[in-house]
C-alpha cells in the first residue's frame, strides 16, 4: 500500500473524500430506490390493495434488519483489519444483491436479496465518514464531512428522477453496475495513518465488549442514535407514506417520487448549510439544536397542511431541510469515540439509526390500534417522541468540535 496513506489532507477535494462520497451516494441511491419503486415491483409481483402498505413496510423491515446486522459485522472489521477492506467488500456483496433484485420474481426472494444489499451498504457511511475525519487536518475536517453528506443526499435525489423514466427491474440493474464502478474507482484508496499506527500497538480494537464495557460511553452511544432516529422517522414515514395520508385526507394529484426529491433537495441544502455553519460557528452542538428546531417546526407544519388537505410539495422541502443536520451528526458521531471503536461506533449508530424503522413501524401502528387513532395521528404522536428524545441527546452530548481524533477507547 502507498505511503500517501500517510498523508493529511488540507483541502476536501481528494481521493478519501471522493471514495467516500460516492459510496454514500450510492447507498443512498439504494434506500431510496426501493422506496420509490415500493408501489409499482410490489404490484407486479401480484401484490395489490391493503397488502401494499404491510407489505412494502415488512420488506423495508427486513432490509433495515439486514443494515444492522451489517453495520455490526463491517465497523467491527474495519476497525481490525482497517476501514478500506470494508469499503470494498461492502460495496461488491451490494452490487450483486442488486443484481439478483432486478430478476426477482416473488416477495420472498425480494426480501432475501434487501436484506443482503442492506448488509451490504452497512459499512458505506461508517467506513467512509471515519477514513475522512482521519485523513484530514482537525480544522478541515468538516468540509470533509459535509461533501460525503451532500453526496449522498444527491444519490437519494437521483433515485427519485431514476423514478421518473426507468422500469423498477431495470433501475436496480444500474444500482448494481453503478456498485461495480465504484469498486474499480476504491483501487486507489488508501488505509488512514491513523488506524495504521494504532495497528501496529497491541490495542484492543473493534470489540463490542469494550463499546458496551462503559456506562459512560453506552450513554454517548446511544445519544448518538437517538439524534439521527428524526431523519428516518421524516423520510421513512412521513414521506414514504405520503400516498396513504394523501389518501386519508383527500389530497389529489400527488406524486411520491416528487415528494422524495423536494425532500432530498431540502436535506442536500441543508448538510452544506449546517456543515458550513459548523465551521464558521466552530461548534457541532449549536448547529445540530438549531436545524432539529427548524425540522420539529417543519414537522408541525407537514401536519398542519395534511390535515387541511393540501398539497405536501413545500412541506417535504422544509422538513427535508430540518434534517439537513446529517452532515453535522455523522461527523459528531465519529469524533465522539477513539479510534479502535470508531467505525464500530459510528457504522453501527447510523444503521442503527436507519434500522429503528423497524421500530418506528409497529410504534406508529401500535399507538393507532392501541388508542384507536388514524394513521396521521398515529404518525403525530410518534414524531413527538422521536424529536424530543433527539433534542435531549444533542443537549446532554459534549460538543466535539476540534477534537483531536487521535486517542483510543480503553
Amino acid at each position: 500500500m502507498s505511503l500517501e496513506n500517510n498523508k493529511i489532507y488540507q483541502s476536501p477535494f481528494n481521493i478519501a473524500v471522493l471514495v467516500a462520497g460516492i459510496g454514500f451516494f450510492i447507498d443512498a441511491f439504494d434506500l431510496f430506490l426501493f422506496n420509490v419503486y415500493r408501489i409499482p415491483s410490489l404490484k407486479s409481483l401480484g401484490v395489490s390493495g391493503s397488502a401494499l402498505t404491510f407489505t412494502g413496510e415488512r420488506l423495508l423491515s427486513i432490509q433495515m434488519a439486514g443494515m444492522m446486522l451489517g453495520g455490526i459485522i463491517t465497523g467491527v472489521i474495519a476497525d481490525k483489519r482497517g476501514r478500506v477492506a470494508v469499503l470494498y467488500g461492502s460495496i461488491l456483496l451490494y452490487s450483486l444483491a442488486n443484481f439478483a433484485n432486478s430478476f426477482v420474481v416473488d416477495v420472498n426472494t425480494y426480501a432475501v436479496v434487501r436484506f443482503l444489499a442492506g448488509v451490504g451498504l452497512a459499512g458505506e457511511l461508517g467506513s467512509g465518514i471515519t477514513l475522512v475525519s482521519e485523513s484530514m487536518s482537525v480544522e478541515k475536517r468538516g468540509y470533509g464531512t459535509i461533501l460525503v453528506a451532500t453526496l449522498g443526499a444527491l444519490g437519494a435525489v437521483a433515485a427519485g428522477l431514476v423514478g421518473d423514466f426507468l422500469p423498477w427491474r431495470q433501475a436496480f440493474l444500474t444500482a448494481g453496475i453503478a456498485g461495480g464502478i465504484l469498486l474499480v474507482l476504491r483501487m486507489r484508496s488508501y488505509e488512514s495513518s491513523m488506524f495504521i499506527e494504532t495497528q501496529a500497538k497491541n490495542e484492543k480494537r473493534g470489540s463490542l465488549i469494550l463499546l458496551f464495557s462503559s456506562r459512560k460511553r453506552v450513554l454517548k452511544y446511544i445519544a448518538c442514535i437517538l439524534m439521527g432516529i428524526p431523519i428516518w422517522y421524516s423520510v421513512g414515514l412521513l414521506i414514504t407514506l405520503s400516498p396513504e395520508l394523501a389518501k386519508a385526507h383527500n389530497i389529489t394529484g400527488l406524486k411520491l417520487s416528487t415528494c422524495f426529491i423536494l425532500f432530498q433537495v431540502g436535506i442536500t441544502s441543508g448538510d452544506l448549510l449546517s456543515g458550513i455553519l459548523s465551521q464558521v460557528f466552530k461548534s457541532r452542538k449549536k448547529i445540530l439544536l438549531a436545524f432539529m428546531s427548524l425540522g420539529i417546526l417543519a414537522t408541525i407544519y407537514h401536519f398542519t397542511r395534511i390535515t387541511q388537505g393540501l398539497q405536501l410539495n413545500l412541506t417535504s422541502f422544509l422538513m427535508g431541510l430540518g434534517c439537513g443536520y446529517l452532515s453535522v451528526f455523522v461527523t459528531s458521531t465519529a469524533e465522539h469515540f477513539g479510534i479502535n471503536l470508531r467505525v464500530t461506533a459510528t457504522a453501527t449508530v447510523t444503521n442503527f439509526m436507519r434500522g429503528a424503522l423497524v421500530l418506528l413501524i409497529p410504534l406508529h401502528q401500535g399507538i393507532e390500534h392501541l388508542f384507536g387513532l388514524s394513521l396521521t395521528a398515529g404518525l403525530a404522536i410518534t414524531g413527538c417522541i422521536v424529536w424530543a428524545l433527539a433534542m435531549l441527546s444533542v443537549i446532554l452530548l459534549p460538543d466535539t468540535f476540534g477534537r483531536d481524533l487521535n486517542f483510543v477507547e480503553g
